[in-house]
């Protein structure tokens, strides 16, 4: 059987540094590791309309935005097919085929899009399109009998709900469908990046986002206005790593080249407390800077 990864976007604006920690590392890795016949890319312009059928300007303006920030992060056209999914209106009779194999109680359970419906404040008037999103994702992969589904863990209920589909479909059927691997990253802190706010998730609609295409002057600025600990109010105050922003991103995105070890034993030190601190903030504002500057080289 041939080994081929599915995965892609809906460009519904410019894509994010939890983009690039929670799946699109992971497809430049996999895309270079050489073990793969076929990686397909999607560009979900379908999906997107599905909450912003009033913008489709918006819509199409962001697709070469999405595919930029592909090849800004190491796509690379020879290795992998980047396509457009309305582009594909098989992808469109498929899905309406599966619908009937799913009910609505399920996709109702289906925690990301519990999730996702609570975020756009949508309650009762839910777009059928979007109440659809699941089937719609199950129909992307299967069409492409896709082996791999690199994502992030936001998405983990969508596979596993699209493994449902496989299965009911091969049980009717006969074995027809193939049923994907789902690959999560393997840095823990990867798995959910919170937004520079503190918010679980970092989103466009929450406004939270450091952008992958961000200036760096744009990163210092979202940085030094991140969202760290609460319960430090007074320079004397002991800080809290876990939990911290600042120190998932640094477990998302250090690495020793960047990094001296005694690094984060110094921002540890400033957090807690142990070492001067002017006005509640690092005092030693090259390290700032150097921080920042490594940030802005990552992203």
């Amino acid at each position: 059987m041939s080994k081929i990864i599915l995965t892609g976007d809906r460009p519904t604006g410019r894509l994010h540094v939890g983009h690039y920690v929670g799946s699109l590392s992971e497809r430049v890795r996999l895309q270079n590791s050489g073990l793969y016949d076929e990686i397909y890319i999607m560009i979900a312009d379908a999906q997107a309309l599905t909450d912003n059928a009033e913008h489709p300007e918006k819509v199409r303006q962001n697709i070469l935005q999405v595919a930029l920030d592909y090849l800004a992060c190491g796509i690379d056209p020879e290795k992998s097919t980047i396509f457009i999914q309305s582009m594909v209106p098989e992808l469109t009779e498929l899905t309406f085929y599966y619908m009937n194999l799913v009910t609505v109680a399920r996709v109702q359970r289906n925690p990301t899009v519990k999730s996702e419906i609570q975020m756009r404040n949508f309650e009762a008037s839910i777009p059928v399109g979007f109440f659809c999103y699941p089937i719609s994702q199950a129909a992307d992969i299967t069409a492409f009998r896709a082996t791999t589904v690199p994502v992030g863990e936001d998405q983990l209920p969508m596979l596993e709900q699209c493994k449902e589909i496989v299965h009911k479909f091969n049980t009717v059927y006969g074995e027809t469908l193939t049923e994907p691997e789902i690959i999560l990253p393997s840095n823990k802190a990867c798995l959910r990046l919170p937004g520079i706010d503190g918010k679980a998730k970092m989103s466009k609609s929450l406004g939270n986002c450091i952008y992958l295409s961000d200036e760096e002057a744009d990163v210092k600025k979202k940085v030094m206005s991140m969202f760290t600990d609460p319960n430090h109010l007074r320079v004397e105050d002991p800080g809290r790593v876990e939990g911290n922003p600042v120190f998932i991103y640094l477990d998302a995105f250090s690495k020793p080249e960047h990094f001296a070890d005694e690094w984060n034993d110094f921002l540890r030190s400033k957090l807690s407390g142990k070492d001067q601190i002017e006005s509640g903030t690092a005092s030693n504002w090259s390290e700032v800077d150097r921080f920042v500057g490594i940030f802005c080289m990552i992203a």
